[in-house]
């Protein structure tokens, strides 16, 4: 399944009347330039769940991502054309056997 398919369907699944009017999913653009995701984990089946910085490409100018958790949110940031490897880091780390 395409990642993008498998997060709309992890977002709707997550959807149950209640969790999201308080919590949530976003996708936002960073100024350098680059995008910006973040996934409420609270009431989810990873809730809890924590992962230490995970990166690639740190320092080139474009092509780079990093993914972590902080404050039971998942954080996933990259250059301009690493959306797609966001939302696959956060399928990979969602699906992964705790």
């Amino acid at each position: 399944m395409d990642v993008m398919d498998w997060f709309a369907r992890w977002y709707e699944s997550q959807c149950d009347g209640d969790w999201e009017h308080g919590f949530g999913a976003s996708i936002d653009t960073l100024d350098n330039p680059g995008w910006l995701l973040k996934v409420d984990l609270a009431g989810t089946e990873c809730d809890g769940r924590i992962l230490d910085r995970i990166s690639h490409n740190y320092e080139h100018k474009l092509d780079w991502w990093t993914c972590w958790t902080e404050d039971n949110v998942f954080f996933g940031a990259g250059g301009p054309r690493q959306l797609r490897p966001l939302l696959e880091a956060f399928r990979d780390w969602a699906t992964s056997v705790r």
